[in-house]
């Protein structure tokens, strides 16, 4: 997607129409699209205006998205034939991808989630299932031996499931996948693609299928998700559709209880607040929805294929003054960065990854107040948030919770408070006044020139906050 935004994307599409719509987006291989997304919200509770949910330890949640990743495989390498195949008038599909690796080696993999790890980055990493159409993540990936096959597999539970989210990015973020045989269907352009036009006009039960397809293959393999990533242009066309499939298919396959998905990224003024749609239930015993976490940039890193050479200047400026995180930051919306496996590696010379290490760096010189989340953390509590009815009498805030959330942090209109504690059941929790904003953490709550804050761990169900 480069630099496009949601502004300039619509504003093309309404020039030139239809077509012009989908050969816009066919340059999208590698991207979410950035179309408006149909919102279908679904129930909300009421809650009292003078409580209001802020951000986790009233910190700025960060994450980071890493697209078109998965064990081994340069999707890079084995993509660009069967893109250039399909839209063989586009020179971006040109690209000498012979002269490509086609292994990005788990050597890479370690350095990347140690270099993470060290410094608290979170966030979500794609696993294709059948990485175009090379091989099954859960069976044989021809090219490499067994053994190689399972040591990645482990490296990824090991290494990367602490601290990120895994998604399929459908099965094989090329070819259609026949999931009645696991094959690709012998049909050829863009209408058999997973980037582009399959998806138009399918319905919930038929997306369900292939996500459950996919979600499967990754279950195999042992790797857990709470959601999935859309490969292009997957989808654009039946959104509604998508976030109803998503939230019926990872809950069958994995049992998930807020199921969330990424398709959208913005990198204008639009807000990035996670979307929490399709709420129901929400007084019962089985309370859903679905969460549509959105990313604030570009892929400024390396590029989907690692031949775009990216600065983190885009991201934020040497001088830590201003730059696409800074703003989404500053107006205290979850900033989530979005990049490309391929782009990161940069076909050995790390470039993307290099790029990554200055921006989380200056990011932490800039900033004390960051919260760095994996998805399914941001979808939950923003899930709880948005769900959770409370209400406000005296010094008593009560909280009607279908969903659990840990550091759940709410900003109260009260000036003279002497304690606190958390009533649930037959268990009182007491609260730890602090007077450093640094130290708001689960068990705490701070006097604020608005109020007090409140941070603690929402169980599900009803609970009270008293106070003194």
């Amino acid at each position: 997607m480069g630099d496009m935004t949601r502004r300039r994307f619509l504003n093309a599409a309404a020039v030139l129409g239809p077509v012009g719509l989908s050969c816009l987006t066919n340059g999208l291989a590698g991207f979410a699209m950035s179309v408006e997304p149909v919102q279908v919200s679904g129930e909300r509770p009421q809650q009292d205006p003078t409580v209001k949910v802020v951000n986790p330890r009233n910190r700025v949640p960060v994450s980071m998205i890493i697209d078109d990743s998965t064990c081994l495989v340069n999707l890079a390498y084995f993509a660009m034939p069967q893109f250039s195949e399909t839209w063989p008038q586009r020179d971006d599909y040109r690209r000498p991808w012979t002269t490509w690796p086609r292994e990005i080696p788990d050597s890479f993999v370690r350095d990347f989630g140690e270099w993470c790890a060290a410094r608290g980055v979170r966030g979500k990493y794609s696993i294709v299932p059948q990485p175009a159409c090379v091989g099954w993540v859960d069976r044989e990936m021809p090219g490499w031996s067994h053994r190689q096959l399972e040591d990645s597999i482990q490296l990824v539970r090991d290494l990367m499931l602490p601290n990120w989210d895994i998604h399929p990015e459908m099965a094989t973020h090329t070819r259609v996948i026949d999931t009645k045989t696991g094959r690709p269907f012998p049909d050829r352009g863009p209408q058999w693609m997973e980037n582009w036009q399959w998806t138009d006009g399918k319905s919930v039960d038929q997306l369900a299928d292939y996500l459950t397809y996919s979600l499967q293959i990754l279950k195999n393999a042992g790797l857990p998700c709470d959601g999935i990533t859309t490969p292009g242009g997957f989808a654009g066309k039946v959104v509604p559709e998508l976030a109803q499939a998503t939230l019926q298919s990872v809950r069958h396959v994995f049992g998930s209880e807020i199921p969330h998905y990424f398709k959208f990224l913005y990198t204008d003024a639009t807000s990035v607040v996670p979307r929490v749609e399709y709420a129901k239930g929400l007084d019962g015993n089985n309370p859903e929805c679905v969460v549509s976490v959105i990313g604030c940039t570009g892929d400024w890193f390396g590029g989907w294929d690692g031949t775009e050479p990216g600065s983190p200047d885009q991201f934020i400026t040497a001088d830590l003054q201003s730059g696409r995180m800074v703003d989404v930051i500053e107006k205290q919306e979850p900033a989530i960065m979005v990049c490309h496996w391929p782009g990161m590696y940069y076909n050995g010379t790390e470039h993307g990854f290099n790029v990554f290490k200055t921006v989380v760096d200056r990011l932490h010189q800039r900033f004390n107040n960051l919260n760095w989340m994996k998805l399914s953390e941001i979808a939950r509590y923003w899930a709880a948030k948005e769900l959770t009815a409370i209400s406000h009498n005296a010094n008593d805030v009560t909280f009607a919770a279908p969903f659990a959330s840990p550091e759940f942090t709410v900003l109260i209109s009260t000036t003279r408070v002497t304690s606190m504690q958390l009533r649930n059941k037959d268990t009182v929790t007491p609260l730890t006044i602090v007077t450093d904003r640094n130290k708001l953490a689960a068990g705490t709550c701070l006097e604020s020139d608005s109020g007090w804050l409140a941070c603690f761990d929402l169980p599900k169900g009803q609970s009270v906050l008293h106070f003194e």
